[in-house]
């Protein structure tokens, strides 16, 4: 999946493979820096869909309260 048509769903969906891989007991030290890069830019790109939400939703809530 591109980082264009990720959704914070899939996202969260892939963080979650990437924690189980990290929790269990047969690390695959071989994936282990591709698995915590991967984890890394998803944090950073949930971090910021979430911000572009919650800047958003304060843009619409302004929006309403001024009409």
């Amino acid at each position: 999946m591109t980082e264009k048509t990720l959704t914070f769903q899939a996202a969260m969906e892939e963080l979650e493979l990437i924690l189980g891989k990290l929790d269990s007991e047969e690390v695959n030290i071989d994936s282990l820096t591709v698995d915590l890069q991967r984890a890394s830019e998803l944090i950073e790109w949930c971090r910021s869909r979430l911000e572009t939400t919650r800047v958003e939703v304060e843009r619409i809530v302004t929006d309403l309260e001024e009409s």
